[in-house]
């Protein structure tokens, strides 16, 4: 791949791979920044290569999501059982109704399918090879994640 390309690809893309970043670093904006910048030098020293089996966004995409876990997993950030939002397993939506709360509080892989689909315009398919999930599971985060949202809002229309 020629890197005069490959730096107008990513200039391209930025600005979405910059929001994607961000939502893989629970939108702390710092990480997010870091992560960027790590994933852009394993791309133009040649340690994440684009081999053209899918589209380049997808492919960004993957490689911003295993480095911003990688950087979470080098921090010693892993969420333990005992840290999880309880927040995913509950009925009630979270307290603060803001679309970004409650996205937050649904499960990881929910929360990253709908952030692909409706914030990064990708199919199902696509999210299928940036998580590197099959298409039925991913169909089914993307089905939960929706119904769950859906629940909430419908609860914090009532209460209001």
């Amino acid at each position: 791949m020629k890197k005069h390309w490959l730096e107008t690809i990513l200039k391209e893309l930025h600005s979405e791979a910059y929001h994607w970043s961000r939502q893989c670093c629970s939108f702390d904006e710092d990480r997010a920044k870091d992560v960027l910048q790590l994933v852009y030098l394993k791309i133009l020293e040649g340690k994440a290569v684009y081999k053209e089996k899918s589209q380049v966004k997808t492919w960004l995409f993957s490689v911003i999501r295993f480095t911003a876990y990688e950087e979470i997993k080098k921090e010693g950030r892993n969420a333990s059982l005992d840290n999880l939002p309880e927040m995913a397993y509950e009925n009630d939506p979270p307290e603060n109704d803001s679309h970004e709360a409650l996205l937050q509080a649904l499960p990881e892989r929910q929360k990253e399918v709908l952030l692909m689909v409706f914030y990064h315009d990708m199919t199902l398919e696509q999210c299928a090879e940036v998580m590197q999930l099959h298409i039925g599971t991913v169909r089914t985060h993307y089905d939960r994640g929706k119904k769950k949202l859906k629940e909430w809002i419908e609860k914090t229309r009532i209460e209001k």
